[in-house]
């Protein structure tokens, strides 16, 4: 596809994003990240899209230096992390905008090639290799395979460092982890990430406004008590955990969270 790589602009775990073209991003594989990867967040990328979820539309595929890319369009605008920083969002807002896309995302209709819970845990295993004590992958499987089927389409990265606050809307990005799971399942993992591992949020005494809120406001919208929400998420807090301890998350906190991840599976057994 035409276009050339510009400005590095962004950058996450498994790629880095630079402009493309006029109008356009390419998110570029890191050196090492097989295609099956790049493939697997263009195929769900594209089944959102075409299903009317909140994801943007892919324009096209790229191979540069054994790197593969999928290239999309540039949303202008901050992310939701730095507006809530500069203040031009208050952080109930910002709970109350990553609500709505939550909801908005459990609402599409999930691609036929989504994976489960269960096979998005195997394929991380086999991504992450044995960096986890055996009893640990041998618990969370088995939690599992004991916790409610699959029902819903879950974005598993919603957070606000990856919402574009552009003049038409907040828009989701980074597909990736997108898969067939319980919607507790994705309220467990924005806890997660908003309260505990968020880096941007690290040294922000308000975040906890920003779960607290999600939370709320996701029940009132899926007309659910907000008790009943809590009691949901909470079997899918190991599994989110387990899956962050695998993608490689926060290196100085492991410890803590495979504390939690042990106690919780102690608990459940």
């Amino acid at each position: 596809m035409r276009g050339s790589l510009g400005e590095k602009i962004g950058q996450g775990v498994f790629a880095d994003v630079h402009a493309w073209a006029p109008g356009q991003v390419v998110k570029l594989s890191k050196p090492g990240i097989p295609q099956w990867v790049v493939q697997h967040q263009t195929q769900m990328t594209r089944a959102v899209f075409a299903a009317g979820g909140p994801a943007p539309e892919v324009l096209g595929e790229v191979a540069l230096d054994g790197r593969f890319g999928i290239v999309l369009p540039r949303f202008d605008g901050p992310t939701l992390t730095q507006a809530t920083r500069t203040g031009a969002i208050t952080r109930e807002q910002a709970g109350a905008i990553l609500a709505t896309l939550c909801l908005a995302v459990h609402k599409t209709r999930p691609p036929p090639d989504a994976l489960s819970l269960r096979e998005a845990m195997d394929a991380r295993l086999r991504f992450g290799g044995s960096v986890l004590p055996e009893r640990i992958t041998t618990g969370v499987l088995a939690l599992i395979e004991h916790l409610a089927p699959d029902d819903v389409l879950c974005h598993s990265d919603l957070h606000p460092g990856n919402v574009i606050m552009t003049a038409q809307g907040p828009r989701l990005i980074d597909w990736l982890g997108a898969a067939r799971a319980p919607a507790a399942y994705e309220i467990a993992q924005c806890h997660v990430l908003i309260a505990e591992l968020d880096p941007e949020y690290a040294d922000d005494p308000e975040r906890a406004t920003v779960n607290s809120v999600l939370q709320a406001e996701y029940a009132r919208l899926a007309g659910i008590a907000p008790a009943a929400l809590t009691a949901a998420m909470q079997p899918y807090l190991p599994i989110v955990r387990v899956f962050l301890l695998l993608g490689g998350a926060m290196p100085d906190m492991r410890e803590r969270l495979i504390q939690r991840v042990e106690a919780a599976l102690r608990a459940a057994g």
